[in-house]
């Protein structure tokens, strides 16, 4: 007596299937920071509407409205780049009094979620900073606008990035997208207003 063929799928084929979704999941949040990029729109998006807004500065903020970036700062370790950005070095300079400000976040850290890697990542877009581009600084319950003057990558291990400075400026920097032991991207920004 002959077996009929089963109309079940196969273990191999069920196999494949959940890989194939698996991998299309992956390369999703992967994407994200670069797929929503495509659609922020610098003039008119929801950091440059918060800008506009006549609310109270109650926390110590970066925006980049160019990128659409609206991030807390805190002081502290690494660990504090799991909610936003980190001050490095508070003794070499703040808005107020002058010195280099140095911020520094995450380039590109995988979530389970697209939304959860974007928000894990929040310099991942700063390759499309240009000279000129503007950002801006709550500090203390003030607002400082800079602009940015030079953009350069650095090794790894140049910590003279952090050094104080004679001069005001904001210095921002990250990995690059090749990882940390790559080196970094750094933008250096001048203020213009407070």
């Amino acid at each position: 007596m002959r077996l009929k063929p089963s109309k079940l799928p196969t273990i191999p084929t069920i196999a494949s299937l959940l890989l194939l979704i698996a991998g299309a999941y992956l390369l999703i949040t992967s994407l994200s920071p670069t797929l929503i990029s495509t659609t922020i729109n610098p003039d008119d998006n929801s950091t440059t509407k918060l800008l506009k807004a006549d609310r109270p500065i109650d926390e110590n903020r970066l925006y980049i409205p160019k990128i659409d970036i609206n991030l807390p700062y805190t002081a502290g370790d690494e660990t504090v780049m799991e909610k936003g950005a980190w001050w490095r070095q508070p003794d070499n300079g703040n808005p107020a009094d002058g010195g280099n400000f140095v911020l520094s976040a995450h380039r590109f850290i995988m979530g389970l979620t697209p939304q959860q890697t974007l928000r894990k990542s929040p310099f991942y877009n700063i390759d499309r900073l240009k000279t000129g581009d503007e950002l801006v600084v709550d500090y203390d319950g003030k607002r400082y606008t800079y602009e940015i003057s030079k953009i350069f990558s650095v090794t790894p291990d140049a910590i003279e990035i952090e050094n104080r400075t004679n001069e005001p400026q904001l210095t921002l920097y990250s990995c690059t997208l090749g990882g940390s032991a790559d080196g970094r991207e750094v933008i250096v920004a001048k203020p213009i207003s407070q």
